[in-house]
């Protein structure tokens, strides 16, 4: 890809922060922009459109209408789900990789502030992880240190 980004990568970025505006007052305004998004796939009919929203629509609504106590197992499901579905769109639509990434870019820059803040782009041929707590991906567990929860 001539612009160096992994579209599983901004895939996953991506499900991370829609599963996390979920949560937020900020749901509406990037379900918006994923419907932009969405509209401009190279087989965007209204169908095909509403397909992809009602997945979106469908975990909001779960992860929302969730026990607190699920809520945490339950997101962790969601955004493995929202990888999927991401990362098949765009394989189909691989033009639009760098729109994404610069969908998941501004709702880190509309965040409060809080937390780490990373950039990681043109990243070939490693991984790179950041977590402020817990990682769990697949057969890989990082726990952050005793002292530092």
């Amino acid at each position: 890809m001539e612009d160096g980004l992994d579209p599983m990568q901004v895939a996953a970025g991506a499900a991370a922060v829609l599963v996390a505006d979920m949560l937020k007052r900020s749901w509406e305004s990037a379900r918006n922009a994923m419907e932009r998004l969405f509209k401009r796939g190279r087989e965007a009919d209204e169908a095909s459109v509403g397909q992809e929203l009602q997945l979106l629509d469908t975990a909001h609504r779960r992860l929302n209408e969730s026990a607190e106590s699920e809520r945490a197992d339950l997101a962790k499901r969601l955004e493995q789900e929202l990888l999927i579905q991401l990362g098949a769109f765009l394989q189909k639509n691989p033009g639009l990789v760098p729109d994404l990434q610069d969908l998941v870019d501004q709702s880190d820059q509309t965040d409060e502030g809080t937390g780490v803040r990373a950039n990681v782009r043109s990243n070939i041929g490693t991984q790179v992880l950041i977590a402020g707590r817990d990682v769990n991906t697949g057969n890989f567990t990082s726990r952050a240190p005793e002292g530092e929860k």
